[in-house]
């Protein structure tokens, strides 16, 4: 095989673990965002919601991305997929019914490693007494759901 072709098949090999990760990020509406400016690792190092600052921000998945130290910042960095929410950042419980809305960024919760995030507190109420289930069901929904 010419090294041309074996470049290309190795690209290709690739892409399929570049496209798990390439999926619509829920963003503010100005400056683009990702969960109304808090720190994403905050969720798991300090187990509450912590807002961002500009001062460490860093694109990723075609979203802004803020933390509140620079240490988060480079765990962020050195592996954003175990860092960023579920289903982009979307409210977990509306894609368990196949649709896409809003967040409030301190309705959280970690499970198993993962961190999702709900549109209220109400919501989350519903969403953490069946939470396996609907984990479940937003994982199936996602990749149909991400495409709306």
């Amino acid at each position: 095989m010419n090294p041309s072709r074996l470049s290309l098949w190795l690209c290709l090999l690739a892409l399929p673990s570049t496209l798990a990760w390439a999926q619509d990020v829920n963003t503010t509406r100005f400056g683009n965002v990702a969960i109304k400016g808090h720190d994403p690792v905050a969720y798991f190092k300090d187990s509450k919601p912590v807002k961002g600052s500009k001062e460490f921000e860093y694109e990723w998945n075609g979203a802004k991305w803020r933390f509140s130290s620079q240490e988060y910042l480079e765990a962020f960095k050195a592996s954003p997929e175990t860092y960023a929410p579920q289903f982009g950042g979307y409210c977990a419980w509306a894609v368990s019914q196949g649709y896409k809305a809003n967040i409030d960024p301190t309705q959280w919760t970690v499970v198993e490693g993962k961190l999702y995030l709900n549109y209220n507190k109400k919501i989350q109420k519903q969403w953490l007494g069946d939470r396996d289930n609907l984990i479940r069901k937003g994982e199936e929904n996602w990749p149909s759901v991400q495409k709306k």
